[in-house]
């Protein structure tokens, strides 16, 4: 393999793969005289350009963790950077791209090529993040020390949190209020958290938007209905009847929503990171038994009324 000697500048390099090719991205631009030696399990490269010490000579050398057929590989000069394609004797996923677990500093992870496989002309696109995700997870934790979430998953993230917080919020306020006041209490529930529900109640139109935009998996038509329902009781049925306001039965159908909505959302947040909880997992699927006969009966009263 190459030597290099005291003093030779090696630019960055980005890789990436799929089952069957490697590709390499040298960050050099305005790239001259370029010279590439490939052999089954080394590359060398070296070429006159700019890189992150301005305009010098860059090389490098890899001794690869798995075979290559020299003869399939390719080079392409463009004036942003040097692309590499190196195409793997046998079609396997390799755990690094260096023969050796210590990589240089100056290899880097190149995620962006990861999520995809449409560069390599492949008839179906793949999400790679999807159907290899521990090897993703594992170098992407080794490249940065932590795991790199998308931009959905973080806002789903933020999104059920409020949510929970939200709910947590009315629950706790109808709790110290029942407390303090016992059943006088309920007659001023409306008053006291119905702005945080009409709040959090519409903030729920967004779940109606997720899975149209693919953020959620599903149909829009179901959670359009249970929130567009909600909607109608509370502000058809409560905000625009001020009579209705003072009923007990306002006090026991923000209990029920709140109820539901407080194990519902932390569990979705669990499912976002892949996380198992069993007593969360048990309440999302048991709490709801007793809960939505009497949600339902709770809002059949306020129709009725």
């Amino acid at each position: 393999m190459m030597e290099k000697s005291e003093g030779t500048l090696s630019p960055f390099v980005y890789w990436a793969q799929t089952d069957s090719v490697a590709t390499l991205k040298v960050d050099l631009k305005s790239v001259k005289d370029p010279h590439l030696r490939i052999k089954e399990e080394t590359v060398e490269f070296s070429a006159n350009g700019v890189g992150a010490q301005g305009l010098k000579r860059y090389s490098f050398a890899l001794h690869l963790s798995a075979a290559i057929d020299p003869d399939k590989c390719s080079l392409k000069v463009t004036d942003r950077q040097v692309d590499l394609t190196l195409c793997k004797t046998k079609k396997a996923w390799w755990p690094r791209l260096t023969a050796k677990p210590q990589k240089p500093a100056w290899l880097k992870i190149d995620f962006d090529k990861w999520k995809s496989e449409e560069d390599f002309d492949e008839d179906e696109t793949r999400d790679i993040r999807r159907d290899f995700p521990e090897i993703y997870d594992k170098l992407q934790k080794e490249e940065l020390g932590y795991k790199r979430e998308s931009a959905k998953k973080i806002y789903l993230a933020i999104y059920n949190l409020l949510q929970f917080i939200g709910f947590s919020y009315v629950l706790i306020v109808m709790y110290i209020r029942h407390y303090k006041s016992g059943a006088e209490s309920m007659e001023g529930t409306y008053e006291a958290v119905g702005p945080a529900m009409k709040f959090i109640q519409l903030m729920q139109f967004l779940e109606v938007l997720h899975p149209m935009f693919g953020y959620t998996k599903g149909s829009a038509l179901t959670p359009f209905l249970q929130v567009t329902g909600r909607a109608i009781i509370l502000f058809v049925m409560i905000e625009a009847e001020p009579r209705m306001q003072t009923k007990p039965v306002v006090f026991y159908l923000f209990l029920v929503w709140s109820m539901i909505e407080v194990v519902r959302y932390p569990y979705y947040i669990t499912q976002l990171f892949n996380m198992e909880n069993s007593i969360l997992t048990w309440l999302r699927y048991t709490i709801w038994v007793p809960l939505y006969p009497l949600g339902f009966l709770c809002e059949g009263v306020v129709i009725i009324r």
